[in-house]
């Protein structure tokens, strides 16, 4: 068990008036005992109340070694693990679940009165997940550099005429090279027309010249993910093209500046997305400027314009603004950040000057 996060968790829910609850996410799960179970149809769930009680309920196809600090409660196939964990739950007490668990466990728990009744307890964990400590940082790091140097090798096969899939395919391949266990989400590979659409799905397109071409990109390495995106020209640059990239890359820097303890999520947004509003292309920049991440690629929180939370010091997400001229072109220039004490740490090092690949 990862003992000091969960006295985080029990904090919190004592912050929140709540003396159980049960975390069934399989993230949420290797955040707080350091195991990652992937239970398919199965049940999972790891059990906690206030009093330091914590049980895992876990099919036996699933081995697991013993920890002192976490009680295996282990069932089979044939055995109902509902029935199980109804004698491990207070009756009395108000039960949190996560807010993603299927819900034909849910109703059986409520078919069967296991609790007098149920809240969404998954911000609970999702707002202390949001503060890395020492470890998940030093992770994030590292998968950033694994990230930077993925970025470099795959502009470098930009001008050898492969088509959007086939770049997919080779950055798998380089993802292995470098020590990463795989893609943290499905790589955005998009020349020209294509980069007009911020969740393009790679295709058999290929290169023309002057198109943008955006690489959105992000490994897995220890359970944690990376992500950025860089945009380069193939061969020709056009006037309009730079200017927007420019532009991009203002909003990028100046949104970064305003990232700081105490500042809002929504300030940070505001920043680019005043600049880019101030140059014209305000309708153009179709999506949030950020999301937090961790061991999930959208860990909780965002940088958007209604999100009123407080920056502070571990909370790690992009800064990724855009412009997106429909059929004709694409722009974004996306980095993590780490929130310090002191300000801001760019995670991503790969350069943001402006490359036109021959």
């Amino acid at each position: 068990m990862k003992e000091k996060r969960v006295l985080r968790i029990i904090e919190n829910m004592q912050k929140h008036n709540l003396k159980q609850m049960i975390v069934t996410s399989p993230a949420a799960i290797f955040y707080l005992t350091g195991k990652w179970i992937e239970p398919g149809e199965r049940l999972l769930a790891l059990y906690i109340n206030v009093e330091g009680d914590k049980r895992l309920f876990i099919n036996e196809l699933f081995p697991i070694d013993k920890d002192e600090d976490l009680d295996l409660i282990i069932y089979n196939d044939v055995q109902d693990p509902i029935n199980i964990m109804r004698d491990f739950i207070n009756r009395d007490q108000i039960l949190g679940i996560d807010k993603n668990w299927p819900s034909h466990f849910l109703i059986k728990f409520m078919e069967n009165n296991i609790a007098p009744g149920y809240v969404n307890s998954s911000p609970i964990v999702d707002r202390v997940r949001m503060i890395k400590d020492e470890e998940e940082i030093a992770l994030m790091r590292e998968n950033s550099k694994i990230n930077d140097r993925v970025m470099s090798k795959l502009v470098a096969l930009i001008a050898k005429d492969y088509d959007e899939k086939k770049i997919c395919g080779i950055l798998s391949e380089l993802y292995e090279e470098e020590g990463a266990s795989g893609f943290s989400f499905h790589p955005l590979i998009a020349y020209g027309k294509n980069a007009a659409e911020p969740h393009h799905d790679s295709d058999k397109s290929r290169l023309s010249t002057g198109d943008s071409v955006i690489l959105d990109i992000g490994g897995r390495k220890d359970n944690y993910c990376s992500d950025m995106t860089r945009t380069v020209f193939y061969k020709e640059l056009s006037d309009e093209a730079k200017n927007i990239y420019n532009i991009v890359l203002e909003a990028n820097l100046e949104a970064i500046d305003k990232v700081k303890p105490g500042a809002r999520f929504c300030d940070i947004d505001r920043a680019a997305r005043g600049l880019i509003e101030n140059h014209g292309y305000g309708k153009y920049f179709t999506h949030r400027t950020g999301h937090n991440i961790g061991i999930e690629v959208h860990d909780f929180g965002d940088v958007s314009a209604v999100n009123e939370d407080i920056v502070q010091p571990g909370m790690i997400f992009s800064i990724e603004p855009g412009i997106y001229l429909p059929n004709k072109l694409g722009v974004r220039i996306e980095d993590l950040v780490l929130v310090t004490e002191q300000g801001v740490e760019v995670l991503n090092s790969y350069t943001k000057k402006l490359q036109v690949i021959e």
